[in-house]
């Protein structure tokens, strides 16, 4: 019995495999019919173009039919392999793997009908001018092919023929919405040959060719809408608005900022549409523009653009806010430039009424944020309003060194005089209270003190001279550089404070460089740039001393000194000196070069060239004299003049002292030049002080060899028992002057060889 049950049921199960299998493979060869006439419906619509649309609704129809088919013989299937997997294994795999390259088969077809319905209604769409919904079936049917493209098993032909055919829509809807964007939002803009510049920019028109819905009121019409959201949708929104915003920044809002005359006037049309032109509505006297106007111009178009462009949601995120992230560093920085910079006091006085300023530009960010334009909490526009106390430092240190320059590089031979009595114009401070202890307590000591023990009237001031009137504008600028950095913040007090150090260490480094030829070739200049120096080494002692106590605490301990730099203005100053001095030593030297050695003078050209260089000497001497005594301190000037005068003095006696031989006649001509220098040149130590000439009487204390000179005259004419006299066995004044060897060449070049020139020479000792 049990063997016939079994039976039974293994042919029973025998059966249906054998059926099942039959089904199977008719569905395969159902399958593979209709997945070839589904393509070659497909390449016949989309790349050999004929037209077969009822054909394909059959088909689709079939596709569906088959579909349900071999869903119901899967779940079918399913059940009888998990009832008979211990008979037949390997059976069931087969066949599993045979439904499943059906499936696989049937999914294509699925994802081809899906692509043909969505490009169907993406034309449809276009038509209607439904951008929104043409834009997101374009974009079904992109998916459906970047379905295809991961399946082996697709044809490579008919990928390339989807994608085509996607391509050309998808081109032909960004046109679409290209001709709406246009028709919408139209620039008129000047002629790209036409220079930049005002008149140009007045030709400046945005025409949005628009009404407002009345059911909108103040929000884009749905058209546009639609125009934007496609745009998006398709990714070209963010090529068109960078477009816009070029021109937008170029034309309008770049302008505004820069030109205080222009402004902008926005025109609603009847027919509908708006307007916003630039104009020009009177000449503003004005170099620049205030920060209110700016910000009221720039609200005002960026508050149209809003209401009738920009109001308008893309994903998450508004079409305002795109916007503003590609103008905003752009045009933040124009403003910064262009407005508040120039917008900065110069003065700190003025400081407290920039706050106004800094309210301004807050509510300026408060309304671009409520139209979505700016994100987040700072910005640099206002970060620069606020921080206006380093700002105004900079500018003040910019301003300052332009000025010094200035000074530093203008003529210097247009001079003031300055007095003993004169004193620079410090600015009234306010004693601290430690300072104010500190002076009643050095008052009150003072009154016990002796008058004996107080200091001359003229102990630390300046001789009288002339100096640059430049130079006193320089000092002037210093004073009040640091009078503003009194009262400021650290930061500024120590950028305001080391700025003016810096200006008196450009003046080392500019004006030797700028007037260098000049200081050579004009001793008058020479003489101006060390009284120039002296000046300003001379109040660089005590500079630091009136401001260091309301300076902050880090400069007053130490820090704020300009002692420092007194000793090499000193040198700066002896040097450019010594220099024209040593130009002047030359030409005086190249002068008596042309004496012939004061040899012969007998002979008449000889003595013409002698007396010729000696009349050169004293004349260039004069010349200098006329020069300096007005402009050097008479002290400086005295030694100056007293050094050139002994370079030359000391020239003719070194020649004179060279002669072997001098006749009667040559001493007579010899003496009467030196006479002429004698005479003569103690007239340049007559300096324009009440026709004061004790410095003639003075000439040895600064001409060292004058007496030298003096004695070598008086021998030129004396006999020889006066030069024996004046000797005095090296106690006579000529003994003081000149040495025994000398005083013997003298007598053997003065007087022939006779018993008493050698008695003579023997009492030279």
């Amino acid at each position: 019995m049990a063997s016939f049950v079994t039976e039974v049921l293994a042919s029973s199960g025998k059966l249906e495999k054998e059926d099942l299998s039959s089904k199977i493979t008719k569905m395969s060869r159902k399958v593979q019919d209709t997945k070839e006439e589904v393509c070659d419906m497909i390449n016949k619509r989309y790349n050999d173009f004929l037209p077969n649309l009822q054909a394909s609704e059959e088909l689709m129809v079939q596709v569906d039919e088959v579909s349900k088919e071999m869903d119901a013989l899967k779940d079918f299937v399913e059940t009888e392999v998990q009832q008979n997997i211990h008979v037949s294994v390997a059976e069931y795999a087969k066949l599993k793997d045979q439904m499943e390259k059906n499936t696989i088969i049937i999914t294509m077809l699925g994802h081809l009908k899906e692509f043909h319905s969505a490009m169907e209604e993406s034309t449809e769409a276009l038509l209607d001018k439904k951008y929104v919904d043409a834009a997101n079936q374009l974009e079904r049917a992109r998916a459906s092919v970047d379905s295809l493209k991961d399946w082996k098993t697709s044809q490579l032909p008919l990928l390339s023929a989807l994608r085509s055919e996607l391509t050309v829509q998808r081109e032909n809807l960004i046109y679409h919405l290209g001709d709406e964007w246009k028709r919408l939002v139209i620039w008129r803009l000047p002629s790209s040959k036409e220079p930049a510049g005002l008149k140009s920019f007045l030709k400046v028109q945005l025409n949005l060719s628009h009404a407002c819905n009345k059911d909108d009121e103040m929000k884009p019409p749905a058209l546009l809408r639609g125009v934007l959201q496609a745009l998006a949708i398709q990714g070209d929104l963010q090529h068109k608005i960078k477009l816009f915003s070029q021109v937008l920044l170029k034309t309008m809002l770049k302008p505004l900022v820069m030109y205080p005359s222009l402004s902008v006037t926005v025109t609603e049309q009847q027919e509908g549409g708006t307007i916003l032109a630039l104009e020009c509505l009177k000449e503003s006297e004005e170099e620049r523009s205030t920060p209110s106007q700016v910000y009221s111009k720039l609200l005002l178009v960026l508050r149209t653009l809003h209401s009738h462009l920009l109001d308008v949601s893309i994903g998450n995120k508004k079409l305002s806010a795109i916007l503003g992230e590609m103008i905003w560093e752009e045009i933040s920085q124009c403003i910064i430039q262009e407005c508040l910079l120039n917008s900065i006091p110069t003065n700190s006085s003025q400081l407290e009424k920039y706050n106004t300023v800094i309210k301004e530009t807050e509510e300026f960010e408060k309304s671009l944020k409520e139209m979505e334009y700016l994100q987040g909490d700072s910005t640099d526009l206002l970060k620069y309003a606020r921080n206006v106390n380093c700002h105004f430092a900079s500018k003040k240190c910019k301003d300052v060194i332009v000025a010094a320059r200035k000074l530093m590089t203008s003529k210097m031979h247009n001079t003031v005089k300055i007095t003993p009595n004169y004193k620079l114009r410090l600015p009234k401070l306010p004693a601290p209270a430690s300072e104010a202890k500190v002076m009643k307590e050095t008052v009150r000591d003072e009154i016990t003190m002796e008058n004996s023990k107080q200091l001359s009237a003229m102990s630390l001031c300046l001789p009288a001279c002339r100096i640059s009137e430049s130079v006193q504008q320089l000092m002037e600028l210093a004073l009040n550089t640091l009078s503003e950095a009194v009262g400021s913040s650290t930061q500024c007090a120590f950028q305001l404070f080391f700025t003016v150090r810096n200006v008196f260490q450009l003046f080392c480094d500019v004006v030797p460089m700028y007037h260098k030829e000049n200081l050579v070739k004009f001793p008058h200049l020479a003489a101006i740039q060390h009284n120039n120096c002296m000046y300003l080494a001379h109040h660089l002692l005590t500079l630091s001393h009136h401001f260091r106590t309301h300076l902050p605490q880090q400069l007053s301990q130490g820090v704020a000194t300009f002692v420092d730099m007194v000793p090499g203005f000193r040198k700066l100053g002896a040097q450019c000196f010594l220099a024209q001095m040593n130009v002047q030593r030359a030409e005086l030297l190249e002068r008596l070069s042309t004496a012939h050695n004061f040899c012969n003078l007998d002979d008449e050209d000889n003595y013409i060239a002698a007396s010729k260089a000696v009349r050169q000497v004293i004349h260039q001497l004069k010349q200098l004299g006329t020069v300096w005594q007005d402009v050097l301190p008479v002290g400086i000037y005295c030694k100056a003049m007293g050094t050139l005068l002994n370079t030359a003095i000391t020239e003719v006696i070194a020649k004179i002292m060279m002669l072997e031989d001098i006749s009667s006649e040559d001493g007579e001509h010899l003496h009467t030049l030196c006479q002429t220098i004698i005479e003569e040149g103690p007239l340049v130590f007559t300096p324009l002080v009440e026709g004061n000439k004790k410095y003639q009487e003075e000439v040895p204390l600064y001409v060292r060899k004058w007496s030298t000179f003096k004695e070598l005259v008086i021998v030129l004419r004396a006999n020889l028992q006066e030069i024996v006299d004046r000797w005095a066995d090296s106690k006579g004044p000529l003994a003081l002057e000149f040495s025994s060897s000398e005083v013997k060449n003298l007598i053997r070049a003065l007087f022939q060889n006779t018993e008493r020139r050698a008695v003579a020479l023997t009492k030279i000792k």
